[in-house]
């Protein structure tokens, strides 16, 4: 899962990134309002957002109406220091999906991020299961056929990736920034490598190539 974090203090942006690494994410972070806004109306692929409403240049508030505008339904955390009902509400009602008030623990934050991305998915479970695959993103345990098998965190994000939208055809560019982000220089075969991995920790087409384009994980139902 890919997660555009957008915090303008740095110690708690560093403290969130160091976090959420372990479940698996792949964090970016912006600083400013006027850069996640026009990262996000440019389309940037991620899977949801952490939004921090006192943003410099541009509040957090005005972010989520340009979003919003744009008809993008990418799923927004607000985390916020206005603990005032008023302020709260004015942020749920721009387009926020659920918020935090500041100070907050990281737990309860990967935990209500967990929770988001099962309700954007329509998953009424955090259990994902394809090709005699399952994977609970909870306790990234990952079983094949009934036996526990062992990923790198990398492996675990594109499997994550590719078991919450089957049939989804994933270019490598797409998958390349999922797994890395923007602050990583990436050998060119990189992502090559995870597929093969994967292919042979599991079976051989557990993920196809399409040709000229990318990879996909086929939905046998």
């Amino acid at each position: 899962m890919r997660i555009l974090l957008v915090e303008d203090d740095s110690s708690l942006a560093s403290g969130i990134r160091l976090a959420l690494k372990p479940e698996g994410y792949t964090v970016d972070h912006l600083s400013d309002g006027v850069s996640a806004r026009s990262t996000l109306l440019e389309g940037m692929p991620f899977d949801a957002v952490i939004l921090d409403l006192g943003l410099p240049r541009l509040d957090g508030v005005d972010v989520l109406k340009a979003v919003r505008s744009e008809g993008h339904q990418v799923p927004i955390l607000v985390l916020t220091a206005r603990d005032a009902v008023d302020e709260r509400i004015a942020g749920l009602d721009a387009g926020a999906d659920d918020y935090l008030v500041k100070p907050f623990d990281v737990t309860e934050l990967t935990a209500r991020l967990r929770a988001l991305l099962r309700r954007s998915h329509g998953q009424a479970r955090s259990l994902l299961e394809c090709q005699g695959i399952r994977f609970d993103p909870v306790t990234l345990k990952v079983s094949y056929q009934g036996q526990e098998v062992s990923l790198s965190r990398r492996e675990l994000t594109l499997l994550q990736e590719f078991m919450s939208h089957p049939g989804r055809v994933f270019t490598r560019d797409t998958l390349t920034q999922l797994v890395y982000g923007w602050d990583e220089d990436v050998e060119s075969n990189a992502i090559e490598v995870h597929i093969h991995h994967l292919r042979r920790k599991f079976f051989p087409h557990v993920i196809r190539t399409v040709r000229g384009i990318g990879y996909v994980m086929d939905n046998p139902g």
